[in-house]
C-alpha cells in the first residue's frame, strides 16, 4: 500500500478519528521494517531507514517502538546507533526508556535449558534447520527443509506435548516455529506502552506482517487505533501493505510530514 493508499483508507469510515488525538507508532521489524533474510544474522538495514525513524520518533514526540520476536540487544545492533523504545521476544522484553537497558516483562518467563537441549538432539535430524535461543522462546528456522516441515513440526509438538514444567505454547511464523512459554505477547507488549507516557492517550497504529502481530492488531483495534499487515491482510488489519519497502516508504513520507500516520 502506497502512503496515499494508507491515508485513503484512514480517511474513510470509522477512520474520521484518525486526525482528532496525536498518534503512536508501533512497528514489526523482520518482514515489516527489514526484508526478510535465509537467516536472522544476515538481515540488513538500509542506512536511511536510520534517519527515517529518528525523524519519525521526533515528531511523534518519542511515541515510536518497534514490537518485534528478536530480543531487544539484537534490535540495537541492527539499528545501531539508534536506540529506540521497544519490545523483544514477543512480549517478554520490555524497554521504555530507549538509554535504559531491556527488562523482563510482566509475566514472561525463562524456558528451561533442558527442553532446549532436547530441540537440539531431535534437530540433529533434520541437517538445515536451526534454531535460535531466545531465553523466552526457542525459534526454530526451517527454510532449508521445507520439504521435512511436517515431519519437523510433529517432532516439535511431541517434544512440548511430553515436556514437564513450564507450560509451552507453538507460535507459526513466515519459515519458523516458536516454542515459548505463555504469558507474554505482543499485544500486551503494546498494552504495557499505551499506559504509560509518551503513548498514553494516543491513537495507536501498529504495522506486523505474521501472525504473531495479531495479538498487537487486536490491541490497537480496542483502543480506537489501527493495524496494517504487510504482504496480505490479514485478521485485524484495515489494509496492508505489499512489502516492507512500502512500508520504508510510508514512513519517510510521515516522518518528512508529507503522509497520515
Amino acid at each position: 500500500m502506497t502512503s496515499s493508499a494508507l491515508t485513503a483508507t484512514a480517511a474513510g469510515g470509522r477512520a474520521a478519528s484518525f486526525g482528532e488525538a496525536p498518534m503512536s507508532v508501533f512497528l514489526d521489524v523482520d518482514g515489516t521494517l527489514l526484508d526478510l533474510a535465509e537467516r536472522p544474522n544476515e538481515v540488513t538495514t538500509p542506512a536511511e531507514l536510520l534517519q527515517v525513524l529518528a525523524r519519525a520518533e521526533r515528531k511523534l514526540d518519542g511515541a515510536l517502538a518497534l514490537i518485534s520476536g528478536r530480543p531487544i540487544e539484537e534490535l540495537d545492533r541492527l539499528f545501531a546507533p539508534l536506540r529506540l523504545r521497544a519490545s523483544g521476544v514477543h512480549g517478554a522484553q520490555v524497554r521504555f526508556d530507549p538509554g535504559a537497558p531491556p527488562r523482563r516483562s510482566p509475566g514472561a518467563t525463562e524456558l528451561p535449558h533442558s527442553l532446549w537441549t532436547a530441540l537440539t538432539e531431535i534437530l540433529a535430524q533434520f541437517p538445515g534447520a536451526f534454531a535460535e535461543n531466545k531465553r523466552f522462546s526457542f525459534a526454530i528456522h526451517y527454510r532449508n527443509v521445507a520439504d521435512r516441515e511436517a515431519e519437523l513440526r510433529a517432532a516439535v509438538i511431541r517434544l512440548v506435548d511430553n515436556h514437564k514444567g513450564v507450560p509451552v505454547e507453538v507460535l507459526n511464523s513466515h519459515w519458523v516455529i516458536e516454542v515459548k512459554a505463555p504469558g507474554s505477547d505482543k499485544g500486551r507488549a503494546i498494552e504495557f506502552f499505551l499506559a504509560s507516557p509518551p503513548f498514553a492517550g494516543r491513537t495507536p497504529i501498529f504495522v506486523g506482517d505474521d501472525t504473531t502481530d495479531e495479538t498487537g492488531f487486536a490491541v490497537v483495534a480496542a483502543h480506537g487505533g489501527f493495524a496494517y499487515s504487510v504482504g496480505g491482510r490479514r485478521p485485524g488489519a484495515i489494509g496492508a501493505f505489499a512489502c516492507p519497502q512500502e512500508v520504508r516508504d510510508w514512513l519517510s513520507a510521515f516522518s518528512q510530514g508529507s503522509a497520515a500516520a
